[in-house]
């Protein structure tokens, strides 16, 4: 077995939505990213490269790199989830934690949990989704941008 971490944050900024474990929420701003800035992806890239063994997503995915301008994120996480594949392992389970005072996100949690389990080729209930806010300290909590920690817990195929 092999577990990892991951980690993603991105400023607020100009826009009309989020995209958020691959769900769009319309709201007042956007987050300013090279990609669409899907933090809680991000994260579970991290976790499951971490726990591979292969760097982190800006290796896979440079931000300088012009092919992913603008990429749903959720091409990431197919990506990774068939390295994952390739090389004989499979998701025992996934935890992961988003920090934003805004958007609210609970109505959105169960869309989040499929599509990331859709990604990854497993069942929804290996997928757990969570959210808090920063009670209105630093960065997140003035509302300067959106974070997200990932636990990704993986097992060689028998």
């Amino acid at each position: 077995m092999r577990i990892g971490h991951g980690f993603d944050a991105h400023r607020l900024g100009e826009g009309d939505h989020v995209v958020l474990g691959g769900v769009r929420i319309a709201c007042d701003y956007g987050l300013v990213a090279h990609s669409d800035g899907d933090v809680l992806i991000h994260a579970l890239c991290d976790a499951l490269l971490g726990a591979l063994a292969l760097g982190d997503i800006g290796r896979h995915f440079p931000d300088h790199d012009a092919r992913w301008a603008g990429v749903d994120s959720r091409h990431f996480l197919r990506h990774v989830a068939a390295l994952a594949a390739e090389r004989g392992w499979r998701l025992c389970n996934a935890d992961l934690s988003l920090i934003a005072e805004v958007p609210k996100v609970a109505p959105y949690i169960e869309a989040m949990r499929t599509n990331l389990a859709a990604d990854l080729d497993v069942a929804t209930p290996l997928i757990n989704v969570k959210a808090t806010t920063a009670e209105g300290m630093g960065a997140i909590g003035r509302r300067e941008g959106i974070a997200a920690h990932a636990v990704a817990l993986l097992q060689a195929n028998a």
